[in-house]
C-alpha cells in the first residue's frame, strides 16, 4: 500500500490577486513560504521515500521547503514532472478569476465558480474551459487526465516507495477529490499548503480518506 501525501503549493502572488494560474507561474509570497514551512513541520515525521512535484516553480519550491524538515531529508530525491502540472487554462491564464469563470460558465447558466463546482462534474467544467477559450488551447478532460494518468502510472511503478510526497495545485487536487474521493465537497477547495492523503493499493485501487488538512 502506497500513501501519497498531496500538498497544494503555498500562496503565490497570482493567488493573492485572485487571478487564474494554471501553467503561468508566479513566486511564493511570504505567507506562501511560511505555509510551506508549516506543511513541512506537519509532515516532518513521515519518512518519505521520494518527493514528487509539478515542474512549475511554485510547486517545486514548496516541495523543496517541505523536504528540509523531513526525517529522511538527507536521502530524499525530488523529481519535478510536467505530469503533475495544474490544469492549463489557455486564454484565461492570468485573467481575473471571477471574470474568467463567468466567461466559462455563463453560457451554461452559472455566474460563479462556486455554483459550477457545486452542481457540475469536474470533467464537464474542464470541457467548458476549452470550449470557452477562443483559441481552444486549454486542456479538456481527456487531455488533462491523459497527462495526470501518466503521473500516477509513474507512482505505481515506484517499487519500494511507500510514503510519497506530491506537491501540486488547487484545481488538480479538486480533480483528484472528484475522481477518487467519496463525495468530497468541491466547495471550498483545497487551501494553500493543505494536505490531502491518498492511498494506492498494489492492485492500483486509489482512495482519498483525508483531505484539506493543515495538521496530521
Amino acid at each position: 500500500m502506497k500513501r501519497i501525501y498531496i500538498v497544494r503549493h503555498g500562496q503565490t502572488y497570482i493567488n493573492l490577486y485572485n487571478k487564474m494560474q494554471g501553467w503561468c507561474d508566479t513566486p511564493l509570497t511570504t505567507p506562501g513560504i511560511e505555509g510551506a514551512e508549516e506543511a513541512g513541520k506537519a509532515l516532518s515525521e513521515v519518512p518519505f521515500d521520494i518527493a514528487l512535484s509539478s515542474d512549475l516553480k511554485r510547486a517545486s519550491d514548496t516541495c523543496e521547503i517541505i523536504m528540509k524538515y523531513n526525517a529522511n531529508k538527507d536521502e530524499l530525491q525530488h523529481i519535478a514532472s510536467p505530469f503533475f502540472r495544474e490544469q492549463f487554462y489557455g486564454y484565461f491564464e492570468g485573467m481575473d478569476s471571477e471574470m474568467a469563470w463567468r466567461m466559462i460558465g455563463g453560457s451554461h447558466g452559472y455566474g460563479t465558480r462556486q455554483e459550477m463546482f457545486a452542481h457540475e462534474s469536474i470533467d464537464t467544467i474542464k470541457d467548458w474551459i476549452k470550449e470557452a477559450d477562443p483559441y481552444h488551447q486549454a486542456e479538456n478532460a481527456e487531455e488533462y487526465w491523459a497527462r495526470l494518468d501518466d503521473g500516477f502510472k509513474l507512482i505505481s511503478q515506484l517499487d519500494g516507495a511507500e510514503n510519497i510526497l506530491l506537491v501540486t495545485h488547487g484545481f488538480t487536487i479538486r480533480s483528484l477529490w472528484y475522481r477518487y474521493g467519496d463525495h468530497i465537497p468541491l466547495v471550498p477547495g483545497p487551501k494553500n499548503a493543505s494536505i490531502t492523503i491518498m492511498t494506492m493499493s498494489e492492485k492500483g485501487e486509489i482512495k482519498i480518506p483525508k483531505w484539506n488538512l493543515m495538521h496530521l
